[in-house]
């Protein structure tokens, strides 16, 4: 059954559309990721079908008994409101019948002699609640916010992690009679166990899916076709993502075998030019600016491929040394401990991942290692040497009306390499993925992925010797996060990060930081995956 279509559908961004003139369709049970580079307009297009926007042309049209249910990138909600007044302010479909129903039932309350219109109201909505199993709609999603960790409903919204919102707003999705699931990252924030359960019920379930994510491992494992939006216009791939990098891998094979013929011709002309031809007719002048323009074109490909290995500042003989740390919060619920005698002493080149469930202490154990908040008890000791870059899962991103190269020279204008060449801030932003205008761009009139890449870029420019990350892949594009995990490869300092996405971490680090419930620390050797399976 058709479920959604979409047709000529247009938005206009800043200055050139975002997407245009773009029309597919979904069917029941189909599972689709949409791809593309940050900016290009995935989550504008996810808010057009949802009608959380209007697009400039084209129309969205969804099958009336199918229903959609959203999940926009960044819930909205009130710090406030708990829990439960946040699921049931919600006004969904389902919520807005169980209030008829409730509003009918007062109504009858205050009449001796109930009239026949309202008897007649009161009976179809008691058959709509039965029709749509909506007795129990209250205890279904304290079910889902069950298996998803959560079981104090009267905990403040204010007070709840990142991922534990993400949670909140996944279980109210989750649990909406709809046949369509419009979901923009949803695996943002959460822990793995909880995205190995998301992963299982997506795959399982018969609900259509049409989602934005960057997480490589779960796009393959759950969507059957992946719609890339690049240049305004949406490609489709009729596979899992697997079959998409295939299908690239391919056409950029045909495109290197085109490069390594040119490659050939150019070796010919420039012996041809080296014996000085005298470009005396148009033919020969021609094939003189021909053959520059070759050489050129090898040049920029020769500086597309450069070297990410930085010359990091030296680190000494102590690194950072925790001793027996420790660190609890007071919560609505009691005291809660995060940390408990935590010791380590860091050595060279050690690539360290932190896993553990959402609310177990993985931001604050960054935090105290880096000085940002302090311990309880204990003692942390960096060595004179080290040199922190820490990138926060929600940074303060500056509001200035610097220029972006502007800010990021602040820091530094060119960081050297090991093979004795220098890498320009300039550079390094546009392997980033932010280049002309946009470098030339006030900082404040960029959205928050840009910002947030710009603020990363600012961050490697300081050329750190122990890089702290918490969540660096939120917001980043699928391009993105493979430079960023290729810088990371070539890193020689020390490496602390947190990250939900598994391909990421598996790339990057070797050993984990496990945190339970209890706030204890534990060390694995090994990927992120190999824990998985053990």
């Amino acid at each position: 059954m058709n479920l959604l279509s979409v047709s000529r559908l247009t938005r206009r961004g800043r200055v050139d559309p975002l997407f245009s003139d773009i029309s597919f369709g979904l069917n029941s049970g189909e599972k689709i990721a949409l791809i593309g580079r940050n900016g290009c307009g995935k989550s504008t297009l996810l808010s057009c079908i949802a009608e959380k926007l209007q697009p400039d042309g084209g129309t969205v049209t969804i099958n009336k008994s199918a229903g959609v249910s959203y999940l926009p990138q960044t819930p909205a909600f009130s710090a406030n409101d708990t829990i439960q007044t946040h699921i049931f302010k919600s006004d969904n479909d389902q919520l807005q019948i169980i209030r008829q129903y409730e509003l009918a039932c007062e109504e009858i309350s205050r009449h001796k002699i109930i009239p026949s219109q309202l008897q007649i109201s009161l009976d179809e909505l008691t058959q709509t609640m039965d029709n749509r199993a909506l007795w129990n709609y209250e205890q279904r999603i304290k079910s889902v916010l069950t298996t998803l960790g959560i079981t104090d409903l009267s905990l403040s919204m204010g007070q709840l992690s990142g991922g534990m919102k993400k949670k909140v707003a996944l279980a109210q999705v989750l649990v909406e009679d709809t046949a369509l699931l419009l979901l923009d990252e949803p695996t943002n924030h959460l822990d793995l166990v909880t995205i190995n359960w998301l992963e299982n019920y997506l795959k399982t379930t018969e609900r259509a899916v049409l989602m934005v994510t960057h997480d490589r491992y779960f796009l393959d494992a759950v969507c059957t076709s992946i719609y890339e939006l690049t240049a305004g216009s949406l490609i489709q791939y009729e596979g899992n993502f697997s079959f998409y990098l295939e299908k690239k891998a391919h056409a950029e094979q045909i495109a290197a075998n085109s490069e390594a013929r040119i490659e050939s011709i150019l070796r010919k002309e420039r012996e041809w030019l080296l014996r000085g031809p005298k470009a005396r007719s148009t033919k020969a002048r021609a094939r003189v600016d021909s053959v520059n323009r070759m050489i050129n074109r090898e040049k920029l490909a020769q500086e597309d491929a450069f070297s990410f290995a930085v010359t990091n500042r030296r680190l000494g003989g102590k690194i950072l040394e925790a001793d027996s740390i420790e660190k609890s919060f007071m919560t609505e619920g009691g005291k809660k401990q995060v940390l408990v005698d935590f010791s380590y002493k860091f050595r060279k080149g050690e690539r360290i991942g932190i896993f553990g469930n959402n609310g177990t202490g993985k931001t604050t154990l960054l935090n105290i290692l880096t000085g940002t908040i302090s311990a309880d008890k204990g003692s942390i000791t960096p060595g004179i040497n080290t040199v922190f870059g820490y990138f926060k899962q929600n940074p303060d991103l500056e509001d200035t009306d610097e220029t972006v190269l502007g800010y990021i020279q602040q820091k530094a204008v060119i960081i050297t390499l090991k093979d004795g060449t220098e890498l320009s801030a300039a550079r390094l932003l546009e392997r980033f993925g932010i280049s002309g205008t946009a470098q030339h761009s006030p900082v404040n009139t960029l959205s928050g992925g840009e910002r947030k890449r710009v603020y990363l870029v600012r961050l490697l420019m300081m050329n750190p010797n122990f890089l702290v990350l918490d969540e660096p892949t939120n917001d980043f594009d699928i391009y993105t996060m493979s430079v960023l995990e290729d810088f990371l490869c070539e890193y020689a300092g020390c490496l602390l990060v947190v990250s939900h996405d598994r391909y990421f971490m598996d790339r990057t680090v070797d050993s984990l930081f496990i945190l339970d419930e209890a706030g204890t620390v534990t060390g694995f050797v090994g990927s992120c995956s190999e824990y998985l399976e053990v």
